[in-house]
């Protein structure tokens, strides 16, 4: 089941649970319109996703694979970590 973030869209008006952000379990892909407490138009939110493993484990993985990492040094340059 996909989890969604939402957030008030006027936070003014919101109530203390869609101004800070709330997260809903929905086994459809309709999207909320209003806060469940409230009734305040909310806005769907993208949050980040979860790797599992480290920052550096990461890197490791990428590094195994095959892939690159740059790193920007200048305008329009860039360096190559791995």
């Amino acid at each position: 089941m996909p989890i969604y973030c939402y957030r008030a869209k006027e936070r003014e008006k919101s109530c203390e649970y869609c101004r800070q952000g709330f997260e809903i379990f929905e086994k459809k892909r309709a999207v909320l319109k209003y806060c469940p407490r409230c009734g305040n138009e909310v806005v769907k939110v993208y949050a980040p996703f979860s790797v599992g493993f480290s920052r550096s484990g990461f890197d490791q993985k990428a590094k195994e694979k095959g892939f690159h990492k740059l790193k920007r040094v200048d305008k329009g340059k860039y360096e190559k970590i791995y």
